[in-house]
């Protein structure tokens, strides 16, 4: 789905793409390090043809790719690129107050495998070719908590459906939330989509991952008495659903 068919169906998965005002220092980070970290081509303005991309661009090898698909303020991602420096992280986030606050983060960082979409995700996934992601994350996503928003959630088939698509069989999916409807309705939905769940009790759905690293959202969600879950999805080697 390409942004004009998200703009035109009215399903985003979020809400909105703006906040504050930017403070000076915030638009100087998006000025001058935005356009070297941003992934050319993907944009539809930039490729109205929706014609494939070729992943080993985005980092000049063939390295293993991790998406995070609405990263926030960037606390997660920032940590996983230094946790892990030779995968190439790619970072998808619509809130342009969320993607200056990791550009200040890098710049406190040494951090050189991380491309960003400063948009919708639905963008990379019109061309990224079959199968080249190895993880993916969808971390505290907006919740959409009214019923009649629910399809607009991104654990829907119009999301789960492409997504499955550019991952390979053996990736995982790692998704996080605060809101108990939230996980019910992804463990409906993912499976479906051609996915194994590897924490299919609520006991697993406590523990956070090894590696994991709460971000500011989790601790709102903390101090407000909501109780975080941890789910964890692994590709299968089956095609999903036609």
């Amino acid at each position: 789905m390409s942004q004009s068919q998200a703009s035109a169906s009215g399903r985003n998965f979020y809400g909105r793409i703006k906040g504050k005002t930017l403070r000076p220092v915030q638009k100087l980070y998006l000025r001058e390090d935005l356009d070297t970290l941003r992934l050319h081509g993907v944009a539809e303005a930039e490729n109205p043809a929706r014609n494939p991309v070729d992943p080993t661009a985005f980092f000049g090898d063939d390295r293993p790719l991790w998406l995070e698909i609405g990263f926030g303020g960037g606390e997660h991602l920032v940590h996983q690129c230094t946790q892990n420096p030779e995968i190439g992280f790619i970072g998808c986030e619509p809130f342009i107050n969320g993607v200056a606050m990791l550009l200040g983060k890098l710049r406190r960082q040494q951090v050189t495998n991380l491309r960003l979409h400063p948009w919708d995700v639905r963008e990379l996934f019109d061309v990224l070719p079959d199968a080249c992601l190895d993880r993916a994350f969808l971390l505290y996503p907006d919740p959409w908590p009214k019923a009649r928003h629910h399809r607009r959630r991104f654990v829907t088939p119009d999301h789960l459906d492409p997504l499955a698509r550019v991952l390979k069989p053996g990736a995982i999916f790692r998704v996080a939330t605060d809101i108990p409807d939230y996980v019910r309705q992804t463990l409906e939905e993912v499976p479906p989509a051609g996915f194994d769940c590897l924490s299919p009790t609520p006991e697993d759905w406590s523990t956070p991952w090894d590696d994991w690293l709460s971000t500011r959202y989790e601790q709102k969600a903390l101090r407000e008495g909501r109780r975080p879950h941890y789910l964890t999805f692994r590709r299968t080697a089956q095609p999903a659903r036609a």
